[in-house]
């Protein structure tokens, strides 16, 4: 159906040719008809045709307007990044002054998504026109997708100035600024940051944001001389903190800056005016002394400021106190316990920490616990202030729990507080991320939007793909396109890693599959990257040790998508990438493209070499999810040859954790075995239906897996007994053996686990208490309350470690598995003692359960040791205080353990 399509657009070339049509026969008209032909060729599927005809003809007659409008617009409708088409079409026009057919062309091109070099030339178009209304819409757009673009940023800005649409203004004066910083015209930079102090002075955080890029795209000089202009704004509105924290920047931009310096002291002045000590401080710490480092005197004077009267302060022994006077070098301070205690200046700025009057400390110390608990739980956000605020503003969620639990809020209590207020510290703009620890929490004098927020987090973030996903959350706030300053730094961070890669890593690969993803969604971000796929694959030089890398499941499906589109080995790189990768998708699109046999060639190899580490959970999942496919049974890997593979990994995994080696992989491997043989059944639906020497292979094999637990071992030989009472074990198989770790009945267990949590939750909060109390009375070395409650602690201590080590240890018997053929654990046995001519009656247990007196005894004590894996009518001796008692095993039956 194509091939009419096909000759009609080879006659227009033709024609075109032949007929050397000048530039002044075409209008917007012939432009339409060409449409048409590309409707047409979309409908029958034949852009491909027509673009390779049209490509060719280009070859011999560069300057060919049908071949050029239909090349390019079909490589615009795919969203090739190549429109040299269109730009030299355009450009023939523009140098004609055609500009309704400029018009026409930027229109069309912009039907496909926003492109800069189409906004500008349609921008000049409407500039002919002198409609300048239309040129100011065209600039926003352009303004939008050019990042780069400062120029038509400030002309927007003024535009909206004078027609009084102030916030219109600011935000292109903002985005002009930004650009201006980045392309380093301070001059520019300088004139558009006076007229935004104008503007919106009160946008401090905006400012301090700007200035560290000054001082960092720039200089440190350039950014203090933004600043002094900043201070003189927050000075005039006798807003002096705010003053201070912007001479402070100064001072670390020139320490030697005396004019700062100067203002600093002016504005201590004015700040603590009340203060009854203020120029001793001053005098002390040498503030004003230009001799003195200024860094060192402004430390040295805020720690003397803060001693006051009526303030607050903490002493490691004393706890929280209030200063009752300070008189010249003395200060005299109520404690609670300790009232009226006086101390020098010196020692006190030494000893005591000084704490604001809501820190929650002094909350803690001052407010009723059932008043302070009602308000720490009803007001989160407000808790959180208070204790974020109390460190330095820098807290994470460990040192929130410290404070509140169990002094304020009960360990219960505390997990569905954390939860909510997890929720408000990552939605609350109150809160914000330490940009140098990111699992740290600070509090904002003025809100911020969750896209700074989520900047400041990707600032904060040190892993690479961390970052990926911060930028990837960023992207979802609000569902917009990325226009923002935030953005262009965040993409020009991955667009960095494409210009500066000297080895392709799993950092260059990712950044390829970001950069190229976000320059398909929104076209107008490439930055003239040459993006190709191949060339970066050529150069990896660890292929499966990349691909383990790329911590990210979503670049993984990328990765392993782009290696099917780009290279012609593709199937034999997904064999090779299977065991790292265990996606579905790889064995679903390898039987979709009839690479059946690859597939089968692949798992039998992978069982066949089970000992490698990939391949062991390679096995593990080619058994889960695809050893019933139709596909799989041509690998001639029967169920029994499976499950041997299984056994023999089970063991593997065993022993080289016992040996430290891949502790962490070996451990899941591990788990996923023991779940498919034992917790799924998978072994016992096998024994019930194979015959007895097959039975007997896979017994044999798992009775040799030393570290398996002995109760399963019991459990499925009692089973085989069960459909087959006559089968014979044979060699170790008959005896018992005894756990690595400790065996308890489940009664015990669970009254060892009331124990530990009674211990954790009663005894060790109300020591802390009794600990907290003594403290209070002052004078350790005759404490004998303090002595008393840490002896306390030292024992409870030493009883959790026990008991959690047990508890860690205790494997709990299945009293359904206990063996009678000879003594072992959950068994009574009636002994015959020789040498007295008596019987003697005994339940063999563990440590736990053990009580001598009732006859009671644990397999781990000597005599049970002893007794252990005995038979009926087997003799022993057993030494007791030098004198050996000859026993005989009379019978062995099972205990009761309900």
């Amino acid at each position: 159906m194509s091939e009419a399509l096909l000759k009609h657009v080879q006659e227009l070339l033709n024609e075109e040719k032949w007929t050397r049509a000048t530039l002044s026969n075409y209008s917007t008209n012939q432009f339409k008809e060409l449409d048409q032909i590309l409707k047409e060729a979309k409908e029958k599927r034949a852009y491909d045709e027509v673009k390779q005809l049209c490509d060719e003809h280009l070859g011999h007659t560069k300057n060919s307007i049908i071949a050029l409008y239909l090349s390019g617009m079909i490589a615009l409708s795919r969203q090739l990044i190549d429109d040299a088409a269109l730009v030299s079409l355009i450009t023939i026009f523009v140098d004609n002054h055609k500009w309704p057919i400029v018009k026409y062309l930027c229109e069309r091109i912009l039907d496909y998504g926003e492109s800069k070099y189409a906004l500008r030339m349609l921008a000049e178009c409407y500039l002919n026109e002198e409609n300048q209304e239309a040129v100011y819409g065209v600039w926003e757009r352009l303004v939008k997708v050019d990042y780069e673009e400062a120029d038509i940023a400030k002309d927007l800005a003024e535009y909206y100035e004078k027609q009084g649409k102030t916030e219109e203004a600011i935000d292109y004066y903002k985005k002009a600024l930004h650009r201006y910083v980045n392309k380093k015209l301070f001059t520019n930079v300088r004139e558009i940051w006076a007229k935004l102090l104008e503007l919106c002075p009160e946008e401090l955080d905006f400012f301090l944001h700007v200035q560290r890029k000054v001082a960092k795209n720039i200089s440190e000089d350039k950014a203090a001389l933004l600043l002094q202009e900043l201070y003189q704004v927050y000075k005039q509105q006798k807003k002096i903190d705010t003053a201070i924290e912007i001479l402070k920047i100064i001072l670390t931009y020139d320490e030697r800056d005396s004019l700062a310096r100067k203002e600093l002291v002016e504005c201590v002045r004015e700040k603590y005016a009340k203060h009854s000590q203020l120029e001793e401080y001053i005098k002390m710490s040498n503030l004003a002394q230009s001799w003195r480092n200024v860094h060192e005197a402004i430390a040295d004077f805020e720690k003397h400021i803060a001693f006051d009267t009526g303030n607050f302060v903490f002493h490691r022994t004393w706890g929280v106190g209030r200063i009752a006077k300070v008189v010249g070098d003395e200060i005299t301070i109520d404690f609670a316990k300790k009232r009226g205690h006086t101390m020098s200046l010196k020692m006190a700025v030494s000893a005591l920490q000084t704490l604001a009057k809501d820190h929650i400390w002094v909350l803690k110390a001052t407010q009723k616990k059932e008043k302070l608990h009602e308000k720490v739980k009803d007001d989160i956000a407000w808790t959180l202030k208070i204790i974020i605020r109390s460190f330095d503003n820098s807290c994470d969620m460990k040192r929130i729990k410290a404070e509140l639990v169990p002094g304020i809020l009960s360990a219960g209590e505390w997990t569905t507080w954390s939860t909510k207020a997890r929720d408000i510290l990552k939605s609350d703009p109150n809160f914000g991320v330490n940009p140098d620890k990111i699992d740290e929490y600070i509090v904002r004098e003025r809100p911020i939007s969750v896209e700074e927020k989520l900047f400041n987090q990707f600032k904060a973030e040190r892993n690479f793909f961390d970052r990926l996903q911060t930028l990837r959350d960023f992207l979802a706030v609000g569902d917009t396109e990325p226009d923002s300053e935030y953005f262009s730094e965040m993409f020009n961070y991955f667009a960095g890693y494409l210009k500066s890669y000297t080895q392709v890593n799993e950092q260059v690969i990712a950044s390829y599959l970001c950069v190229k993803d976000l320059v398909g969604r929104f076209p107008y971000l490439n930055t003239g990257l040459q993006f190709n796929f191949v060339e970066l694959f050529e150069e990896i030089e660890d292929l499966p040790g990349l691909f383990n890398a790329l911590k990210d499941s979503k670049l993984k499906e990328e990765f392993l998508h782009h290696i099917k589109l780009f290279i012609p080995n593709w199937a034999d790189i997904y064999i090779q990438l299977f065991p790292y990768a265990l996606s579905n998708s790889i064995i679903t699109t390898l039987k979709k493209e009839g690479y059946e046999q690859k597939l089968v060639s692949m798992a039998a190899y992978i069982f066949e070499n089970y000992r490698d580490l990939n391949n062991r959970e390679a096995v593990v999942w080619l058994f889960k999810n695809v050893s019933q496919e139709d596909w799989f049974e041509k690998t001639g890997l029967s169920f029994e040859k499976q499950l041997i593979t299984l056994i023999h990994i089970l063991d593997l995994t065993y022993r080289e954790i016992e040996n430290h080696r891949e502790t962490t992989e070996n451990r899941k491997i591990n788990k996923q075995v023991h779940t498919i043989l034992f917790k799924d059944g998978v072994l016992d639906e096998f024994i019930d239906r194979v015959d007895t020497d097959t039975i007997t292979r896979i017994y044999t094999l798992i009775d040799d897996v030393k570290d398996l637990d002995p109760a399963l071992k019991m459990k499925l030989r009692n089973r085989i007994l069960d459909k087959h009472p006559t089968f014979k074990f044979f060699g170790s198989e008959e005896k018992t053996v005894i756990s690595r770790g400790l065996i308890v009945t489940s009664s015990k267990y669970q009254e060892k686990q009331r124990q530990l949590q009674h211990i954790m939750e009663v005894e060790v909060p109300a020591n802390s208490k009794e600990i907290g109390f003594a403290l209070s009375l002052g004078d350790l070395r005759e404490n004998a309350e303090y002595k008393a409650a840490k002896e306390k602690q030292e024992i409870l201590n030493a009883t959790v470690a026990k008991l959690k080590d047990e508890i860690e240890r205790a494997q709990i018997f299945d009293p359904s598995a206990v063996n009678t053929s000879r003594v072992s654990f959950g068994t009574v046995v009636v002994l015959h003692n020789e040498s007295k001519g008596i019987e003697e009656t005994y339940t063999i247990l563990g440590p736990w359960e053990s009580d001598p007196d009732n006859n009671i005894i644990s397999y781990l004590s000597p005599f049970g040791g002893s007794i252990l894996n005995r038979k009926v009518g087997e003799q022993f001796e057993f030494s007791i205080n030098d004198t050996k008692i000859k026993y005989t095993v009379k019978s062995i039956k099972a205990a009761d353990l309900k």
